[in-house]
């Protein structure tokens, strides 16, 4: 079953994803992913497949090979939770629009993610393309 939009299920289980990624929590991560999750990022052709591999993925966006840390703006997408995510200019005390991410859930974990790293959509979603740190 999938939770309710904007139910407490959903919340609760979308605040636990923001705080594992944005914090690094890569174990957390990993427990939040259904064991047959996939990642895909369209158009590309790449997709990754398991907890491990996913949580690999998004902890390099993350910043560790940039030293920095990826932060998470929601919002909607088809009815489904999704995010703005972010990283800071490391000339100015702002953040930058870097990509989109949307998430599929299944009871009360993570069976999917949808990766755009395409700026432009930001403006679909009522997202800035920078934000102050």
């Amino acid at each position: 079953l999938v939770p309710l939009p904007g139910s407490v299920r959903e919340r609760e289980l979308v605040g636990r994803f923001i705080a594992a990624v944005e914090q690094g929590d890569t174990p957390g991560l990993i427990a939040l992913l259904t064991d047959d999750a996939w990642l895909t990022m369209p158009p590309q052709p790449g997709e990754y497949r398991g907890g491990e591999a996913i949580a690999r993925f998004i902890a390099r966006e993350r910043g560790d090979r940039r030293g920095a840390n990826l932060r998470l703006v929601s919002t909607r997408a088809n009815g489904q939770p999704a995010f703005g995510c972010y990283l800071p200019d490391p000339h100015a005390p702002i953040v930058r629009a870097y990509a989109m991410m949307v998430l599929t859930l299944r009871e009360d974990r993570v069976s999917a993610v949808t990766w755009f790293g395409e700026r432009s959509l930001f403006a679909y979603f009522g997202l800035p393309q920078t934000l102050p740190e």
